[in-house]
């Protein structure tokens, strides 16, 4: 006679998934330890507190990135001064993610599990922002955007906050501008149709600008990267414009500004605080001469605390302070300070503390941030002129 045949015991379904867990579990732990792999910083800790920065330091923005690095290195190396936070010093590490949204991901992810960030400071542009933001808040790690002004950055999560204004109010703020004070009454638009930045920016401006009794005689569009515009502006160049608001980076008004006067195109530029660059000058030549923009810092308008900035600023970088540095200086404030008041580095409790940030004297203003965790604060427009750019004029919130 054959004995039985032997029987696998089977495990039920729920002890089947716990056992799985527990070896994933397992596995994961052994994987943090062999790559250095930090889930959480550790409040126990004694040495550097880790503010991580993902920005575009390579690339077609990486002046953007320079700047914003620039400024959170001086915000950084003023807080060790004064002996850190919570007895600790302060570490700032920047990633570059080229200015491609593939590659902001991979940056973000490093920042909170190689390097053990407490909270990160970045994106400039909002595309890019919009991507980690919601890497941010699905690891519960407080992000400050210091120049996204795309009114969705925010609006991702409680992680997620900035300290720059919106694209709606510097839409607006524009706008003012060009019907109070230029006078103007006929527009024409020419966006980048792939960029968040620009669709909402030119978005804002076109409702602001039909409400205070003016008219879009145009709307044309491109796409960044690209070099030659000149369909898009004989399809303008009939309807007369008076103005032209061109809400895009500076990589390309430079030579939208050069193909509108070989047209004949006189009317002034207008756009938004992508715009700001040393390199828009060097692209556009002459012809961005007489154009303005919407931006968040001037700096022959300084407060005693921007005052303070540029001076520094200055010293030690042999140059003016951009408007880019100073927000990267304001984002990487707010953080130390949420830490200090939090007197914690667990990133609930310094998120809790940003979200309580009220009059922070910072670079660019008096620093609260709302209920939406956005700032309210004025806008200021500037002029492009052969020397560099000039405060013309502020425009208070609605």
């Amino acid at each position: 006679m054959k004995p039985p045949p032997l029987r696998s015991r089977k495990l039920s379904r729920p002890l089947t998934l716990l056992l799985g867990l527990w070896l994933a579990a397992g596995l994961l732990g052994a994987l943090g330890t062999l790559t250095g792999c930090k889930q959480r910083p550790d409040e126990n800790a004694t040495g550097p507190i880790v503010v991580g920065a993902y920005l575009s330091m390579t690339g077609s923005m990486a002046t953007f990135g320079e700047s914003s690095k620039r400024g959170a290195v001086i915000a950084v190396e003023e807080a060790n001064q004064r002996g850190g936070v919570l007895g600790r010093k302060i570490e700032l590490v920047v990633l570059d993610d080229q200015g491609r949204a593939e590659e902001v991901g991979n940056a973000v992810l490093r920042l909170i599990d190689v390097n053990g960030a407490v909270a990160i400071m970045g994106e400039v542009a909002s595309t890019l922002s919009l991507v980690a933001g919601r890497i941010a808040q699905r690891r519960k790690i407080p992000m400050v955007s210091p120049s996204s002004t795309n009114t969705a950055v925010t609006q991702i999560g409680d992680y997620v906050f900035r300290v720059c204004f919106l694209d709606p109010f510097q839409g607006y703020a524009m706008a003012k501008f060009a019907r109070e004070k230029l006078k103007i009454s006929r527009v024409a638009i020419l966006k980048d149709v792939r960029n968040d930045y620009s669709l909402g920016l030119a978005d804002a401006f076109e409702k602001a600008f039909k409400r205070l009794g003016g008219s879009i005689v145009g709307i044309e569009s491109y796409s960044a990267g690209d070099t030659e515009f000149s369909a898009q502006l004989t399809k303008l160049k009939p309807s007369l414009p008076e103005g032209l608001y061109v809400p895009g980076y500076y990589t390309e008004v430079g030579g939208i500004a050069r193909q509108a006067r070989r047209l004949g195109i006189k009317a002034p530029l207008m756009g938004g605080d992508g715009w700001e660059s040393p390199e828009l000058r060097n692209i556009g030549g002459a012809d961005i001469v007489g154009s303005y923009y919407s931006n968040h810092f001037a700096s022959d308008q300084p407060t005693p605390r921007a005052t303070q900035f540029i001076a520094a600023y200055r010293a030690k970088y042999n140059e003016a302070a951009p408007a880019l540095a100073a927000l990267g200086y304001d984002a990487t404030l707010a953080i130390i300070d949420a830490i200090r008041r939090a007197g914690s580095t667990h990133p609930k409790a310094v998120r809790d503390a940003l979200a309580t940030t009220k009059e922070l004297d910072a670079v660019t203003g008096k620093l609260t941030l709302d209920a939406n965790r956005n700032p309210v604060k004025p806008a200021v427009v500037v002029r492009v002129t052969e020397a560099g750019e000039v405060f013309e004029a502020e425009v208070p919130p609605e």
